[in-house]
């Protein structure tokens, strides 16, 4: 009984191919055509009685050949609830029709035409809807056409009759054959209804739309559940989470069980990237453990070789411990892809930042730099960043690098003691951009534990030249909620002096050209850049400082922060602690 009652809650959002707006709005439009050509037959032999209206009959069906072709042309683009607007106004031309016929013989012809409306309504409209519309082409026999002069009221029985007969029909039809592509257990899509759309999608695909995106999920140790609790527990649990995924589903996305304990996504138009999220997502909102493989579709391809890739991913996932989803890119290089799927392989270093206005030059803040330790081609942070962002996942690079580096500076602020040390981060602009970034923020502070007020987010100069409101609105945001924000790279691009007091911005990072250029020019413009610092009331840390006499000319011209290697390398975790317990060693023996 249950399996049963899932199939009537879903039934109307899992038969997908009879309720594509594609589908729908062609059928629509076919009837429309079929019936203005019908009626532009009959009109040039209508006896005429001088009770109708030729002209008005050729009118009415030119108007519906051209709405019929723009509807099988351009219906896609609109929602499927338009559908039963179209089909009102369908009835309301065929009565004007019947009404301006020239004599009743040619009304009655022209009345057979509401099947088409009848038919339409029952095969797309929900069954109340269609009862509905079926009552009003029953007025229309049983009062229009007695409105037409020497026709009794009874001249349209049969009509009437024949027309519910032929809806009727249709729609049981169409929905037993909807039924036949429903999983009895959970009401989504079974194999059949799955690979039917699947098909219709890929034919679609390359011509209209973008190509489509799949994912298949499967449920781990599910077994054990079976074997354990009875295949009861088993069916409840099934029918769980697809109830739960079918929330998370929005059309035109498609979910179907696939067989078992396994389930396959269809997201049509959807980047990799974005599929990736989605299974995330998806994964998150249930109880049970689940590994997901994700791919995408290479213009031309197969479904075979479609599902066969993304299998591939699940199997991978599989492999590397399950509870994952795990990529099979149509589109990346095999770098891209290593990169994606060994996320957490990636580690931070920590290069110090110090305050040279204060004695000993303390640190004060520690800049989180991403590294690939143990990878056989050695590849370089930018070129990290690059394939990242090459290939739209920066984002997934950068929260990674978040998340190790704020709960690995958790550990050294203990060594660290009662001083505060502030932690700076990197954000790409593309990553600023996206738009579950600052709930993705929100999210790490939290899991780690590491304070909003001693997090810097380092953004470049370009992200901000450009007046790029939505860039100004996110890092707005970061700072409302205590969040830091720092200019890399400044003096790299070409923003304008002028702006820097409307910047979202607490700190500018000087770019470390300038300290390669100390020329006696040189020195005179790091002068410049000093003063400008102190006028706006912005810190200034200056990058690249690598010996003493650097240091000394900078602690001359009032800069108050710098970074580099003559203040110290990036080193891992375990090396910036002993920095820190020599520093409170050194502090407890002075003091």
């Amino acid at each position: 009984m249950q399996g049963e009652r899932e199939v009537s809650r879903f039934a109307s959002l899992t038969a997908r191919p009879l309720t594509e707006a594609r589908f729908i709005f062609r059928t629509t439009g076919g009837f429309y055509l079929l019936g203005g050509l019908l009626a532009d037959l009959i009109a040039p032999v209508m006896p005429d009685d001088g009770v109708g209206n030729r002209t008005v009959v050729f009118a009415l069906a030119t108007f519906a050949i051209v709405a019929g072709g723009l509807m099988i042309v351009f219906g896609s683009r609109l929602r499927p609830v338009y559908n039963e607007y179209f089909v009102m106004v369908g009835i309301a031309i065929i009565s004007a029709v019947v009404l301006a016929a020239t004599n009743d013989v040619a009304a009655l012809a022209m009345s057979t035409i509401y099947v088409f409306a009848a038919i339409d309504a029952a095969f797309f409209f929900p069954w109340r809807h269609a009862l509905v519309s079926a009552l009003v082409v029953a007025l229309c026999y049983l009062v229009v056409l007695p409105m037409r002069a020497g026709l009794a009221w009874w001249a349209g029985l049969l009509g009437t009759g024949v027309t519910l007969v032929a809806g009727a029909t249709t729609g049981i039809l169409a929905r037993r054959a909807a039924y036949a592509d429903i999983d009895p257990l959970t009401g989504l899509l079974n194999r059949r209804g799955f690979d039917r759309l699947l098909d219709a999608e890929l034919n679609e695909a390359g011509r209209s739309r973008d190509e489509p995106a799949l994912v298949l999920f499967d449920l781990d140790d599910f077994k054990i559940i079976n074997d354990t609790s009875g295949h009861r527990v088993g069916d409840a649990a099934l029918t769980e989470v697809a109830a739960t995924w079918q929330q998370l589903v929005q059309p035109p996305q498609a979910l179907a069980r696939y067989g078992g304990d396994e389930f396959a996504l269809l997201l049509p138009e959807t980047s990799e990237v974005e599929a990736l999220a989605i299974a995330d997502r998806m994964r998150a909102a249930i109880s049970i453990g689940c590994s997901a493989g994700v791919t995408s579709r290479s213009p031309g391809e197969s479904a075979s070789l479609l599902f066969g890739r993304a299998d591939i991913a699940l199997y991978k996932a599989k492999q590397a411990g399950r509870r994952r989803t795990m990529l099979e890119s149509a589109n990346l290089p095999a770098g891209a892809i290593e990169l994606r799927e060994h996320l957490n392989n990636l580690c931070v270093y920590f290069q110090p930042i110090v305050r040279l206005d204060q004695p000993g030059a303390p640190i004060v803040a520690v800049e989180a730099l991403v590294r690939w330790p143990g990878h056989p081609t050695g590849i370089t942070a930018l070129e990290i960043i690059r394939t990242a962002e090459s290939y739209d996942f920066v984002d997934m690079v950068d929260r990674a690098v978040m998340r190790r580096a704020c709960a690995e500076a958790v550990v050294w602020q203990r060594a660290a003691g009662e001083r505060k040390i502030a932690l700076h981060v990197n954000v790409s602009g593309l990553s600023l951009m996206k738009s579950q970034f600052l709930v993705g923020v929100h999210q790490v502070l939290i899991e780690t534990g590491w304070p909003s007020s001693q997090l810097i987010m380092e953004v470049t100069e370009s992200v901000v030249d450009a007046d790029n409101n939505t860039a100004m609105a996110k890092l707005a945001e970061l700072r409302s909620v205590g969040i830091r924000i720092a200019i890399d790279d400044f003096g790299a691009g070409y923003s304008s002096l002028s702006r820097l007091r409307t910047l979202p911005t607490d700190e500018l990072k000087l770019d470390g050209s300038f300290v390669d250029s100390l020329s006696s020019h040189g020195s005179a413009l790091l002068e410049a850049v000093a003063s400008l610092g102190r006028a706006v009331e912005l810190p200034m840390i200056v990058e690249g400082v690598e010996d003493e006499p650097t240091s000394d000319l900078l602690t001359r011209m009032g800069y108050p922060m710098a970074q580099g290697f003559f203040f110290g390398r990036p080193m891992p975790l375990d090396e910036l602690c002993r920095v820190f317990d020599a520093e409170h060693a050194a502090t407890e023996s002075r003091g």
